[in-house]
């Protein structure tokens, strides 16, 4: 006897994909220990590619739900935006921990760094050089990527796929300076309290660029085979809200991080 309910939720059927996608993170993390630690990727790639994987055939099943078995409706829509503002909030809450760990030392340094920010032997950065180019090259991803959702709206999807080709690439790119930046480094994590705050400030945002790149991308492989419309097109309002996200927080990378010891 087939059930009727009468609310206006989507009832997921049971799938196994959350489980096993929340166990590949955990083997992909710990694979990153271990690279970092032993410099052994072979784990790192298997991890990676099981991630990966796995995901795809997550966001296949939610894409079917919402394409094909038209499941997502403006409420649930509506609820699924909600729940994006509360991981982006979760994402806030996880960078201020760290920069509360660098105000920490960096507003009152201790005798254990010679009271004095950064502490001696500390060659930085100039904020003039790669530091500034990143900004204004996520400065500009923003821009691209206001402009290709404009153009979403309009259903003017040739300018729309153009404009986010350019975000992706614009994303790529800011990767591959900070990998730069990274072989260019006089200082590593392991040095002082400095070390350690910086790279994982700039590691994790960095490693946020790459998740928001891959987020884009298959946002134009959607976009590609006409999976958005100018009233339905939540996956590409969640990737924009993130990518903006990781915009605002460079801003305050550069100032704090970068900038303002420097001076």
């Amino acid at each position: 006897m087939k059930m009727s309910f009468n609310h206006p939720y989507h009832m997921v059927s049971v799938s196994p994909w959350p489980l096993l996608s929340s166990l590949s993170i955990v083997m992909f993390f710990l694979s990153t220990i271990n690279f970092l630690m032993n410099l052994q990727y072979d784990l790192l790639l298997v991890s990676f590619f099981l991630m990966m994987l796995l995901f795809y055939q997550w966001w296949r099943d939610v894409i079917r739900e919402s394409m094909y078995q038209g499941e997502h409706t403006s409420y649930i829509v509506k609820m699924m935006k909600f729940g994006m503002i509360l991981f982006i909030m979760s994402e806030l809450l996880f960078f201020i921990s760290f920069f509360w760990s660098y105000f920490h030392f960096y507003l009152a340094p201790s005798m254990d760094i010679g009271m004095m920010w950064p502490p001696e032997g500390i060659k930085m950065f100039n904020p003039m050089n790669i530091p500034m180019l990143n900004t204004v090259i996520l400065i500009s991803s923003g821009a691209t990527l206001t402009y290709s959702h404009y153009n979403i709206l309009k259903m003017n999807y040739y300018l729309s796929k153009k404009w986010l080709m350019l975000t992706i690439f614009l994303g790529i790119y800011f990767s591959l300076l900070q990998w730069y930046e990274y072989n260019e480094s006089l200082f590593s994590i392991w040095d002082s309290v400095y070390g350690s705050n910086f790279y994982l400030l700039t590691g994790f945002h960095g490693l946020h660029v790459i998740i928001g790149t891959i987020f884009l991308l298959i946002c134009l492989i959607r976009l590609l085979k006409l999976e958005f419309s100018s009233i339905h097109h939540f996956g590409f309002e969640a990737a924009s809200w993130y990518w903006h996200f990781v915009d605002v927080v460079w801003l305050f990378l550069y100032l704090f991080i970068y900038w303002l010891p420097f001076n």
